[in-house]
């Protein structure tokens, strides 16, 4: 309760809350960008060889969770600290120094995603507006 009362005395406290509700909704929809595709995809080929009656090799699992998240160009594991969206500030991620450019574009979209959160926060403020209006950006 004193979290709601917080968050409705203060339209600061609820931009921030949203901003960082947004950066790990953005850290989240990293992984459905570059993993949805792929497992539509998989699923197509598939389908289309059970309907031309071919078997094909038994593939790994390829879900959102399975497997661990990797670089797709250098394919470097990305480790539990750099998943974080707020490890670009407090890890001092090198977003711009490394050499793989795959990896310095995966924070444009936590930044984008956190940056419409907070728009939306402060233009609506807290209540169902404001909540529906997160929501409708996050999707």
């Amino acid at each position: 309760m004193l979290l709601l009362e917080t968050l409705q005395s203060s339209p600061l406290s609820f931009i921030i809350l949203s901003t960082v509700l947004g950066l790990m909704v953005g850290s989240f929809l990293n992984v459905v960008i570059y993993r949805l595709p792929l497992m539509m995809q998989r699923d197509w080929e598939t389908q289309c060889a059970e309907l031309k009656g071919d078997t094909l090799p038994a593939h790994t699992p390829f879900t959102l969770a399975i497997p661990r998240s990797a670089c797709p160009s250098c394919g470097h594991k990305i480790t539990a600290a750099e998943t974080s969206p707020l490890s670009v500030i407090f890890l001092a991620r090198p977003m711009f120094t490394v050499p793989c450019a795959h990896r310095n574009t995966l924070p444009l979209v936590e930044l984008i995603t956190g940056l419409l959160s907070a728009l939306m926060a402060w233009h609506f403020g807290f209540g169902t507006a404001g909540m529906a209006a997160l929501v409708f950006t996050w999707s």
